[in-house]
Parts: structure tokens; sequence; C-alpha cells
């Protein structure tokens, strides 16, 4: 009888009480956030700084490359695959051929996620010919959104939904 007591009494604590807390004291604190950091433009919501998406034309920043599609409601993670998997290589590979030259390491591994929103500082500059081209301005103001955000985040990488909003926004 005592055991079924603790179970309901951890139950209620630790499945009902202490969620309950959580989240309102992240609603309280910290509410964009505890929200998903979902960004809203014009009555639609685009996305969240915090989950990774596909962007496949010519003029916006690329991310990493994700084992799940960058679907959130998939279980997230990575291929699984081994540094010396034949599968691997052949994906790598594949991935490569979209770029000249050599493209940086997180262009074409996928993140741990496949939910990773940001790249490098270095992949985002290896894009910027590309960008500019199709966009068909100065690479000098693709430059200009990069280090906007840099200076931002002063950090080693970038958000791409952020940089490609920016980009949308010059335009």
């Amino acid at each position: 009888m005592i055991a079924i007591k603790l179970i309901a009494a951890y139950l209620i604590m630790l499945g009902l009480a202490y969620p309950l807390i959580v989240m309102f004291v992240s609603q309280v604190t910290m509410p964009e956030k505890a929200k998903g950091s979902l960004i809203k433009q014009e009555d639609r919501w685009t996305g969240s700084q915090l989950i990774g998406q596909a962007f496949k034309k010519e003029e916006y920043f690329w991310p990493r490359p994700s084992a799940v599609d960058y679907d959130p409601l998939k279980p997230a993670g990575g291929s699984n695959f081994g540094p010396t998997s034949k599968q691997l290589k052949q994906e790598v590979e594949k991935r490569k051929k979209s770029f000249t030259p050599n493209p940086p390491a997180d262009l074409v591994y996928a993140s741990g996620s496949g939910l990773d929103p940001h790249i490098f500082v270095e992949s985002a500059y290896f894009q910027v010919p590309r960008i500019a081209k199709a966009r068909s301005i100065e690479e000098k103001e693709v430059l200009e959104v990069i280090h906007l955000h840099l200076n931002e985040m002063q950090s080693d990488y970038v958000n791409v939904l952020l940089l490609n909003l920016s980009l949308d926004r010059k335009s």
C-alpha cells in the first residue's frame, strides 16, 4: 500500500506539478523561447530560429544536410553512418557535386540532430558568390547580411533562416 501511495505522489509531483511549474516559469521569464522562437511575418509563420529548414533555391543560403528532411515531427537524429560507411561516402560525394570548389564540411555532412538551423561562418562566406549571382546583386551586399548577423550573435556560426529573411528584406 505504501508503494502505491509513493507512486501516486511521484506521479503527481513529477508527471504533473513539475512540468507545469517549468512551463509557467519559462513562459514568464522567456516567452519567445518557450513558444519555440517562431518567426511571424505579415501574419504568416515563416519558421523557427531553433529548427532548420530546407532552402534549395540558388538565391538563398543553404543549410546543413538533414538525415530527417528537416521534419521536426520525425525523431531527430543523424544518419548514424560511421566514418567507414560506404553509403555515407556516397552521400557526401553526391552533395559535393552541388558545389564547386570543395565546400566546407558542414555543407556536406548532416548535423547530429538533422534539424540544425545554423551553419558556420565559412560556409556562409562560401555561398556568397552563388547567392549574389542568383540575386543579381554585389557580393558586398550579401557579405553585409552575414556581418549583420555575426555582430548580433558574436559567434562563429549564423542562423540560415535569419540570413535568408534578411536577404529577402534587402531585395
